[in-house]
């Protein structure tokens, strides 16, 4: 499988930044990190972020300070987690998945939000344009949905004779699941196959999915790109082992849990663009840091399990 270059890269807030913390005294700047997930999930993004950073001219515990705030897959906390970043004063916040961009937004208009996400952030209403995002809003848009049909497409390929193919979804990650299941349905359409529907919101109600799935005889699944599957990963890997289901992953994190099979961006590889951004807003960049449409390569993969291993075609 080739790799794909699908990630265009938003453009900086046009105007200047409204920096409130650049009056602030301060030995070095602080990165705000807010994220649904748990630490462990996004450990990969981390190191990328870092790394991002790093490549900017910042190194954390040196010339730069980062704040996480982790809502354990507790949507509901996001809010108040992004006023305490806020709070502090922090000169950036960086954001991880579709719903704490959304909180980060409501907590402040002035503090500079850096996102990655999957969704177009104009439909969602985060920016303006891809070209002029205009407020103190911008980041990476990873155009999941440009692939999300390509997961199906894959997973069919390896069960031909399935009439069926499930979606495991989070009803409560905003308008993630809604725009990922249309973008199935119109491949699952196109196949001549079923789209079923699963959701879930945490580790029980996964569990409950997969019960489910095996009842209906193991039919191909289809995982979100949803955070709470990234930070689940090894449960649903256990369980689509358990239960004999063929499911392909968003991320290749999942395969290298031991899943079968992912199509989509390396995490790591994101968040050194989403790094790199933090650095230029905290070096004073006032400009559009990059026009849309420049498309830097992510890992696109297939793997499939092998005992305690897995290989991984390219």
């Amino acid at each position: 499988m080739r790799r794909r270059e699908f990630i265009p890269i938003v453009g900086g807030a046009a105007a200047a930044w409204p920096f409130m913390a650049r009056a602030q005294q301060r030995t070095m700047p602080v990165v705000g990190i807010l994220s649904p997930a748990t630490s462990d999930a996004d450990a990969n993004r981390m190191n990328g972020l870092r790394q991002g950073l790093k490549d900017a001219g910042y190194i954390e515990g040196e010339n730069v300070m980062i704040e996480y705030r982790s809502a354990e897959n507790q949507l509901d906390r996001l809010p108040a987690l992004a006023s305490d970043l806020v709070s502090r004063q922090v000169n950036v916040i960086v954001t991880i998945a579709t719903p704490a961009a959304q909180a980060a937004k409501s907590a402040s208009n002035t503090i500079p939000i850096v996102f990655s996400l999957g969704v177009d952030p104009v439909q969602i209403g985060l920016v303006t344009s891809l070209n002029r995002p205009g407020g103190n809003v911008t980041g990476v848009y990873g155009m999941q949905l440009a692939v999300t049909g390509k997961r199906l497409e894959l997973l069919h390929e390896l069960v031909p004779s399935a009439g069926a193919i499930a979606f495991l979804a989070n009803p409560k990650s905003g308008s993630l699941p809604e725009v990922e299941a249309e973008a199935l349905r119109t491949a699952a359409r196109s196949l001549g196959v079923e789209l079923r529907v699963l959701n879930a919101s945490n580790s029980n109600e996964i569990d409950a999915a997969f019960t489910t799935l095996a009842k209906d005889h193991s039919v191909p699944l289809v995982v979100s790109a949803d955070a709470l599957f990234v930070n689940q990963r090894v449960q649903l890997v256990v369980l689509a082992a358990r239960h004999a289901v063929p499911a392909i992953y968003a991320f290749p994190e999942s395969t290298a849990a031991g899943g079968l099979m992912s199509y989509g961006p390396n995490l790591a590889y994101l968040y050194e663009q989403v790094g790199g951004y933090a650095g230029r807003i905290l070096k004073g960049a006032k400009q559009p840091i990059l026009n849309a449409g420049l498309h830097r390569r992510a890992d696109a993969c297939c793997a499939r399990s092998l005992g305690q291993g897995h290989s991984q075609i390219t």
